[in-house]
């Protein structure tokens, strides 16, 4: 069972100087002095080179530390990393105390002298001796190194993985860990006699002592300066052990003869290991952790480890199971468990900016005791009145929504207003297209806010290859009713067609409340369209085109010239039925208008190219006729849907996105070859014998140009593949509008098939449109869309990884026309799921759905919808003979 106390009991406390830090390596306890009392003693260093010692003597619990309790003060000048008391000293026994600078190592004697008035004793620290390290240190440890009986060795770790071992006042040797690149945390093993530590590879390494000593001496005179610069003898790791993560701290313990345990921290986890490096147990630990101690064990094959988080918190674990919790006044960085005044079990605390605290666990008598609930009968009536009471609240606020109904009158109010006209001066720059000069036009976005808003953040989109002079504004609204205003400029960068006009103004700002005064995020859009004379200019009318739509209206045609004034061409007055667009871009499309009938048709070479110009005539039609007044206008389409052409957009996104795939894997060789050869030539050069290079200078400069080559080529492949996505995304919205036409979709029936085939996400190399839409139809085809109980049961959705062909996603797309075309209905309701019965629309053939599942993706679109240019030839536009007098 966990016991929890509020707060850790303070028995001593201080702070340590001023702006001072310290670390895990600055804390130790002690009888540094050698007084035989089996006290300990607190030795603290700092970064800022301040050496104390402290005897905690309160006079009362939680009393801060008196004058008498610091023994000693020095300031050693250099930066303090660690601080070690041991057996350090040839010829004695007694303790002595080892300091660790950057650059050297010292080792002290502490003896006390008894003073002869009222001011106490006296406490001196005497040098033994020193080593000046000729690399920068980064820990320590020390230990009866090879089994040496009345005496420790300090092994010291340097910054570039060099383990130095000093035998008291004499170095021995320095050996280097082999593949070091940042220094671990260090421990020795006494029962092992192996030093282990947990390197850059994430991994727990052990190398035994007599490996270590028997290896080739890393500072031998007959070796070269860059063979000690570099690294000494491979050394063969006794075992390793991958963590997966980065270790703070390492500590090994043995509280009985037969084993020994290797505990180490990480930064989600901490392990106990076996002498041969197996788990023991690992646990999980909640929060960061930022120091422990394994201390003592209180039941036979279990320990109790101290674990200091990030959150004040010291835990107190039995193996892996928490015992107590109890809360710090600071962040331990380190923690000790010591002896002072006959007590027993205190736990001492260091923080980074020299927070000591001794502490015991324990919780106050609780005095509160819960009176006595007086027993009565339960009335199970009340109880159902007040239950379906709950339960219609309840179903009320599901049906209602989570979130509370925004106010009537909105905190920010957003306009954006595009201008009639071009800039006088263009503003695009390095533009990507031809001879043409590039327009830009200036839109401008108001805002006006009700309330006090600070920060608030303005961010414009656009479809690419569109660009903004600015897409991002900042605001600061100190006062209610502000209006601010600011402007920016669009236009075309690159030679291809962006795959919608319209454009997006999101506003972001935080609303104080009662409950947060921070502010709760909001988000107000305002959506603006650009015109088509930013991206298209008045073109030559064309007679033949691969790619032909015609649209039917209900309503008598309109003069091309009115609906699109501003792309008349002055030349043919009495073309008014024909009208020629070229695009930026340089590709043309033709509109046509019937004089008899109620149809136009639009005409292109490029498929992609027949979305903009179908959208803006069914949009300037609508805007044409409620100006006339005409409320019951539609438009819609009787041909077939033009899935062959879809397709081959389709196929030639999916080709680059495979070649990218394969240039990226073959770049990722050439890479893995070209520092493979660089190692060998690294390795030539550092040899002191000259030997001949092979020539490895020749390759490294061919698989140099390779990986420029490659890299080259899939930045290219990158713009194409981006280039390719847009001109599917066209496409998709005209395969949308054509649906929606055919079948006379509702608005929200086109806005899930929207959702279906145009995802929110970018299309990326691990997760692209193919797959995504792939899901999301297979997700229709087996809820809304699907014919009986049994075939919802099928699996349908498909993995979210790259597919090997897209002929599943044409199967599923040509599946679903045929779906809606027997009138299946989109929709996301609870009945959704429920079977629908199939009700033929005139017109339409019936089509065995077994054949269809069985047939391939070409015999179904072959089938089921006729290739739209023969149907194109047998309902012919009257008047398209007009297009004789048209020049090429």
């Amino acid at each position: 069972m966990v016991k929890i106390s509020g707060e850790a009991r303070d028995w001593w406390s201080t702070v340590l100087g001023e702006k001072e830090e310290f670390d895990q390596g600055c804390l130790c306890l002690a009888d540094v002095d050698n007084s035989g009392s089996g006290q300990d003693k607190i030795i603290v260093g700092s970064f800022m080179g301040y050496l104390r010692i402290f005897n905690p003597h309160p006079v009362k619990t939680g009393d801060g530390a008196q004058a008498e309790d610091l023994l000693l003060e020095v300031h050693l000048r250099d930066p303090i990393l660690q601080v070690e008391v041991g057996k350090f000293v040839s010829g004695t026994e007694m303790l002595h105390l080892a300091v660790l600078h950057s650059r050297k190592l010292c080792v002290y004697s502490v003896s006390g002298t008894l003073g002869n008035v009222e001011h106490g004793n006296q406490y001196q620290l005497k040098l033994m001796y020193e080593h000046n390290l000729q690399r920068t240190a980064f820990n320590m440890t020390y230990g009866s190194f090879g089994g040496v009986k009345g005496r420790d060795l300090i092994c010291i770790q340097s910054m570039d993985g060099m383990l130095m071992v000093f035998e008291q006042e004499s170095y021995a040797f320095g050996r280097f860990l082999p593949g070091s690149l940042l220094p671990g945390p260090l421990a020795y093993s006494s029962r092992t006699d192996s030093f282990i530590t947990v390197s850059s590879c994430r991994q727990v390494e052990s190398y035994k002592y007599q490996v270590l000593a028997f290896a080739t001496d890393a500072d031998k005179k007959q070796e070269t300066e860059q063979q000690k610069l570099g690294s000494g003898k491979r050394l063969v790791v006794d075992w390793a052990l991958n963590i997966g993560e980065q270790a703070l701290d390492i500590c090994i313990v043995s509280f009985n003869q037969s084993a020994s345990s290797v505990f180490v921290l990480g930064e989600r986890n901490f392990f106990c290991l076996k002498d041969n490096g197996q788990i023991r147990f690992m646990k999980k630990l909640d929060c960061s952790p930022s120091c422990f101690l394994p201390y003592c064990s209180v039941s036979e094959g279990t320990i109790n480890t101290l674990i200091g988080n990030h959150k004040n918190m010291l835990h107190v674990y039995q193996d892996v199971t928490l015992k107590w919790a109890t809360q710090l006044p600071h962040i331990p960085v380190a923690v000790r468990v010591g002896c002072f005044q006959d007590l027993k079990g205190v736990i001492v605390t260091l923080s980074d900016d020299g927070r000591l605290q001794c502490s015991y666990l324990g919780t106050d008598p609780s005095l509160f005791q819960a009176p006595k609930v007086e027993s009565r009968e339960l009335n199970y009536d009340e109880l159902d009145v007040e239950l379906k009471e709950l339960q219609r609240i309840i179903k009320v606020v599901k049906s209602q929504g989570i979130w509370p109904m925004p106010e009537k009158e909105d905190d920010l109010k957003v306009d954006a207003m595009v201008s009639s006209n071009f800039d006088p001066v263009s503003q695009a720059t390095d533009v990507e297209i031809g001879t043409d000069v590039v327009p830009s036009i200036t839109v401008q976005v108001t805002l006006q806010n009700r309330i006090v808003l600070p920060k608030v953040k303005l961010s414009i989109y656009v479809q690419p290859p569109l660009v903004l002079t600015c897409d991002q504004f900042t605001f600061e609204f100190l006062a209610p009713e502000m209006i601010s205003t600011v402007s920016f400029s669009v236009y075309l960068k690159k030679s291809y067609t962006p795959s919608d006009l319209e454009g997006n103004a999101v506003v972001s700002y935080s609303r104080p409340t009662d409950r947060n005064p921070d502010g709760t995020p909001r988000v107000v859009q305002c959506k603006f369209r650009l015109p088509l004379k930013l991206i298209c200019l008045p073109g030559q009318a064309s007679k033949t085109a691969n790619h032909k739509l015609t649209i039917d209206t209900n309503q008598s045609p309109v003069s091309l010239p009115s609906l699109f004034p501003g792309f008349a061409n002055q030349s043919d007055d009495d073309q008014v039925n024909v009208m020629g667009f070229r695009f930026l871009s340089g590709s043309r499309v033709t509109l046509l208008a019937s004089k008899t009938s109620q149809r136009y048709r639009i005409q292109s070479e490029q498929f992609e190219d027949l979305w903009l110009i179908t959208n803006e005539l069914i949009l300037r039609l609508q805007k044409y006729f409620e100006k006339q007044g005409i409320k019951d206008f539609a438009s819609s389409f009787s041909g077939s849907i033009p899935l062959q052409e879809y397709f081959e957009l389709i196929d030639h996104h999916f080709e680059l996105r495979i070649n990218g795939e394969k240039l990226e894997e073959l770049l990722s060789e050439r890479a893995v070859q070209f520092r493979a050869i660089q190692r060998r030539l690294l390795t030539r050069f550092k040899d002191k014998t000259p030997a001949p290079l092979q020539h490895l200078d020749v390759l490294l400069d061919g698989t140099y140009k390779q990986v420029i080559a490659l890299a080259d080529a899939v930045e290219e492949n990158q713009g194409n593949l981006f280039q390719a996505f847009t001109k599917l995304k066209s496409a998709t919205h005209l395969m949308i509008l054509l649906i929606g036409l055919w079948q006379k979709l509702s608005a929200d029936q086109i806005a899930i098939l929207e959702a279906a085939f145009l995802p929110l996400q970018e299309d990326m190399q691990e997760l692209g449109w193919e797959e995504t839409v792939d899901a999301a139809i297979s997700h229709l085809l087996k809820t809304c869309l699907s014919k009986s109980s049994k075939e919802q049961a099928l699996n349908l959705s498909s993995q979210l990884n790259i597919p090997k062909d897209t002929s599943r996603l044409k199967k599923h797309i040509t599946l679903l026309c045929d779906r809606l075309a027997k009138g299946g209905r989109l929709c996301l309701s609870n009945d959704a799921a429920a079977p629908q019965t199939m009700v033929m629309p005139g017109g339409c053939t019936p089509i065995p759905e077994s054949d269809l599942e069985e047939r391939s993706v070409e015999q179904d679109s072959t089938e089921l919808f006729t290739n739209h240019r023969h149907l194109i030839a047998e309902t012919p536009v009257p008047e398209v003979s007009s297009l004789q007098g048209v020049s090429e």
